[in-house]
């Protein structure tokens, strides 16, 4: 059995409780997003706890994760753009200023490093939590991505949308932060069959190629969907190899 956490808070930058979950006691800490409008517990109904319970076990990893409140919000229909992107802001607010101190603490290590991860709109927040903070994350497994999240903003455009979207802000990261970043990875696996698009992680290679950011996109072929099938083949793989 592996060992299972929860902890909550009131977040004031997203004005709820927001809950953060850890999976093992041990190991490189990851913060695995969930997809569109998932919970924390949705890596755990879908099996990648189960998936990833070898190297939780021996203690190579510690799994966290919290609500996508900002994958809601994109996703529900109910929301100005605005407000699509303020949310998408303040959740990566939340995860700098809440979320990271949390799993340093957890760790009692205060400047370890950790990955990020997560698949469709996880692999959006992955990558972008790296590239905005490289200063704590060191890589993204950024699985299955859907980066472009412009075309929900209804013809608008907004600095929170902006600031948010590394598709949108890395052509113009100068400066030391773009050093920093310069150090780290994102791995950009995608499957080619139902519901993929590759494209979307090759147009994300391009724009982090440009700035001299290391990545890596690996095509899994026309045989793994745009699913947890797929997810939970890929990030035990990548785990293993990075962790």
């Amino acid at each position: 059995m592996v060992p299972k956490e929860v902890t909550r808070w009131h977040s004031p930058r997203l004005e709820r409780t927001m809950p953060l979950i850890r999976w093992g006691s041990f190991g490189t800490p990851v913060l695995l997003y969930p997809t569109a409008g998932g919970d924390a517990e949705e890596i755990e109904r879908f099996l990648m706890i189960r998936a990833l319970a070898p190297l939780l076990e021996a203690g190579r990893i510690k799994i966290y994760s919290t609500d996508s409140v900002a994958g809601r919000t994109w996703f529900s229909g109910e929301h100005h753009p605005a407000f699509r992107a303020r949310m998408q802001n303040a959740f990566d607010a939340f995860i700098y200023n809440e979320v990271t101190p949390a799993i340093r603490a957890d760790c009692r290590t205060p400047d370890i490093e950790i990955i990020a991860a997560g698949a469709s709109i996880g692999a959006f927040n992955a990558v972008a939590t790296v590239c905005r903070h490289p200063d704590a994350y060191r890589l993204a497994i950024a699985m299955s991505g859907t980066y472009d999240l412009s075309k929900y903003l209804e013809g608008q455009f907004f600095d929170d949308f902006y600031f948010s979207s590394p598709l949108h802000f890395l052509p113009g990261l100068e400066g030391g932060m773009l050093e920093l970043l310069r150090t780290r990875q994102i791995l950009l696996p995608t499957g080619e069959g139902d519901y993929e698009n590759a494209g979307e992680s090759w147009r994300m290679a391009q724009v982090l190629g440009a700035k001299g950011v290391p990545n890596r996109v690996d095509p899994w072929g026309s045989n793994y969907h745009h699913d947890w099938v797929t997810w939970r083949e890929m990030l035990p793989k990548y785990l293993d190899e990075f962790a």
